[in-house]
């Protein structure tokens, strides 16, 4: 049975206006997605790409930045010169100074001029800092751009705390409703996590499994080998508990933990999201105590090439920035009572990894008991990235005579090998949708509040805490602390090579 209220098949006519359009997001990851789907024949005819900057760049001059962009950032073996040239007589340039209001008659003069369909979709990316959302808005609403063909997106961090999202929603929702506004967070376009909803709903056998009688535990870690570059400036005032908690694991979470919608579809997913964050346990200042680890790198390993730590790379030691959280998390519902869920997430660490993982409880009945062998629980391993997959653990006999030998054994699941087609980068995917206005994978007002919400007394405790950040060194799974958080509950963190 088709779902109800289907997004548009293909996108319309579309001006994609991105404001920070020379900025590290814009050349490295949305004009290549850009291009991607132009070169898969994805972009209507007629549409345009208006990259606003404050540079005095004309159409050639930007142009010749696009075209150094996508060489630089789109795979040798997807570049061909008829693709690069139709995307490049797309490409046009404004210089903009946001907050100068005489600047912006550059803008209205180009939308304005479309010499075919006045009706063209106007999508507004906002690869800027928060700040500039709200002023960025009224000057489109002042201009006549803000109308009902607009919408716009939004880049995370919104806000750094609850009173800065919520007047950055206030800003923004005094111009565009709701159903115009995009929250992006890239990790869900990301197949696998996608992939996760099929996993549960399309598949009978694990929804009778996926509740507090079978399942022992969940683990969500996201870790990065890299350190904060010359993100370092924006990055020490945000941390890692704003940068990835607040957004992309609570997402994950979400997805994991949340009720089956009715249908897949625009607003019945995020219904059910949202009242997985509003079920999270709160967090007393006690509990961040004992339910929360930070920690901060230093000097270490990299794939055997020594790094710099946290404090020499931001330039001095005066820093009480975490670049690493490992907690502890409840949902207090039905289907999750007493289930704790394990998130962790951290710069400069052993590998680069994103996972979820799912851990069953041992059988009620050891049936062999002079069995030799190791057995471990079963468990379901969602791999986000860099390889997407997923792999369940099961347990096996050794083929051979003489009794049972036991060993663990797994179903491995690559979508690479799986699916002839390669998947595409998650920007690709959210991008077309914001252009087919479908908002069904990205995050709603009421989603980001609750969010921080449940973030804000952690961030309230530590700013209070004398404690600083514990120390780990580059090329580790993080502080020790963390291993002990889960340890004393009687379990271990699952690594990916496990």
């Amino acid at each position: 049975m088709s779902a109800p209220h289907p997004a548009p098949a293909h996108p319309e006519v579309c001006d994609f206006t991105v404001f920070g359009g020379s900025g590290d997001l814009a050349l490295r990851k949305l004009l290549p997605a850009l291009y991607l789907r132009d070169r898969e024949g994805h972009l209507p005819d007629d549409t345009r790409i208006i990259g606003v900057t404050r540079s005095d760049l004309d159409d050639d001059g930007y142009r010749a930045l696009v075209a150094d962009a996508l060489t630089t950032y789109v795979a040798p073996g997807l570049l061909d010169d008829e693709s690069i040239s139709r995307l490049l007589v797309r490409v046009h340039h404004v210089r903009l100074d946001v907050l100068d209001h005489d600047d912006w008659h550059h803008l209205h003069g180009l939308l304005k001029d479309r010499p075919r369909h006045d009706d063209a979709v106007r999508v507004f990316y906002l690869a800027v800092a928060p700040g500039l959302f709200g002023p960025i808005c009224r000057r489109l609403d002042e201009i006549g751009a803000a109308d009902a063909n607009a919408r716009v997106v939004m880049e995370k961090p919104v806000g750094h705390d609850l009173a800065s999202a919520q007047a950055i929603n206030d800003a923004v929702g005094s111009v565009f409703e709701e159903s115009q506004i995009f929250r992006i967070d890239h990790y869900l376009g990301k197949e696998s996590v996608q992939n996760l909803l099929v996993t549960r709903f399309a598949n009978t056998f694990l929804e009778p499994l996926w509740n507090f009688r079978w399942v022992d535990h969940v683990q969500i870690t996201v870790a990065e080998s890299l350190g904060v570059g010359e993100r370092g400036g924006y990055y020490d005032h945000a941390g890692a508990l704003r940068d990835m908690v607040q957004n992309h694991l609570l997402q994950l979470l979400c997805l994991v933990a949340m009720e089956p919608p009715t249908y897949v579809g625009r607003e019945t997913v995020r219904d059910e999201k949202l009242k997985v964050l509003q079920a999270l346990r709160p967090m007393a200042a006690d509990d961040v105590d004992r339910d929360t680890v930070r920690g901060r790198y230093g000097v270490g390993l990299v794939d055997g090439q020594p790094v710099a730590s946290y404090a020499e790379e931001l330039g001095h030691d005066d820093s009480t920035t975490e670049t690493f959280v490992a907690l502890r998390a409840e949902v207090q519902n039905w289907r999750w009572a007493g289930v704790p869920f394990y998130l962790r997430t951290g710069k400069r660490m052993d590998r680069r990894t994103s996972e979820i993982v799912v851990v069953f409880k041992e059988p009620p009945h050891a049936m062999f008991p002079h069995s030799e062998g190791v057995t471990q629980p079963n468990s379901l391993h969602i791999q986000v990235q860099p390889d997407e997959g997923m792999r369940l653990h099961l347990t096996a006999k050794e083929p051979g005579p003489g009794g049972y030998r036991l060993r663990p054994v797994s179903l491995d699941l690559s979508y690479a090998t799986a699916f002839d087609q390669a998947s595409p980068d998650a920007y690709e995917r959210l991008l077309m949708d914001v252009m087919k206005g479908n908002p069904t994978l990205f995050m709603r007002r009421d989603e980001v509040e609750a969010a921080w919400t449940w973030i804000e007394p952690i961030l309230t405790r530590w700013a209070t805490s004398p404690d600083r950040p514990l120390r780990y060194a580059a090329g580790t799974s993080g502080p020790t602390a963390a291993a002990t958080l889960i340890e004393r509950d009687g379990r271990t963190w699952q690594e990916s090579d496990q």
